[in-house]
């Protein structure tokens, strides 16, 4: 016989609320439903409509990533059946379009969402140029990539594009660049890797486009691979880290202030505001 849940929210069953998210959380599981259900209204539109893979934990366990959803997902998660390439099979990808899908996936113990870059109803354009500012390992790892990402801004301005930056929740720097969706899967490439490679030039002793990790020379390194059918962790969205940081929207302005510290769970709804 099933246990009785602990609680029901929105339709959602929800179980072993109490139990700790994971070792090193400082946070049970009840404070990511608690999370989730509350920054609902800005995580959602960050997520409808895009193909979704998630990071979920069981305790005592590796955390996973989970692409495909389970045989026993219910029927009102929306999902799309896509046909991956590197493994020859088609997957089955939720849609997180509501917060009953968004509770029942914090049932789940999923921790990160990392939507696709591009909606089902035109899954050939991305709708964001991601760049991905990598930080060598360090104690001012995330001060590096501050400095990266504001040479990605003086770039962007050069070519008269703008973008939003976010911490990755992690050690390095996230910004988005807004694109019309008339431009193919290989412009935004292009103008993906050309943004990174002028933002290299303009301080080439801080930041590189070195892709493998022993010829960056302990620069950051802007990646500009989140391209095509790459996904990247979503604003707002936990990750599986010490003390369940989140990765947060910061305004250029107030970058050098901060820390991805500064965003825990526990506390992030605090400096969302209004």
């Amino acid at each position: 016989m099933a246990s009785k849940p602990d609680e029901v929210r929105d339709g959602v069953e929800l179980t072993n609320l109490d139990q700790p998210l994971f070792d090193g959380a400082d946070a049970t599981k009840r404070d990511l439903i608690d999370y989730l259900e509350a920054v609902a209204d800005r995580l959602l539109p960050e997520l409808e409509d895009r193909p979704l893979s998630v990071i979920r934990v069981h305790r005592g366990q590796e955390a996973f990533m989970q692409k495909n959803v389970p045989s026993y997902t219910p029927d009102f998660v929306r999902t799309i059946d896509l046909w991956a390439e590197t493994s020859k099979r088609t997957v089955s990808y939720a849609l997180c379009n509501d917060l009953r899908t968004l509770l029942w996936f914090g049932n789940q113990r999923a921790v990160e969402y990392h939507p696709a870059l591009v909606r089902v109803d035109r899954l050939d354009r991305m709708t964001h140029l991601v760049l991905d500012l990598d930080p060598p390992e360090g104690d001012d790892s995330f001060a590096a990539a501050v400095a990266a990402a504001h040479l990605v801004r003086r770039a962007l301005a050069d070519v008269d594009l703008e973008g939003a930056v976010k911490t990755s929740g992690s050690k390095g720097v996230h910004v988005f660049v807004p694109v019309e969706r008339r431009l193919s899967m290989e412009d935004a490439a292009a103008a993906t890797r050309a943004i990174a490679a002028r933002a290299a030039a303009l301080d080439p002793d801080l930041a590189t486009t070195e892709f493998v990790k022993d010829d960056r020379g302990g620069r950051v390194f802007v990646d500009a691979t989140r391209v095509g059918g790459a996904t990247v962790v979503a604003a707002y969205s936990p990750r599986f880290r010490p003390g369940v940081p989140v990765s947060f929207p910061v305004g250029w302005d107030g970058l050098d202030d901060v820390s991805p510290r500064d965003f825990p769970i526990r506390t992030a709804l605090e400096r969302l505001g209004d």
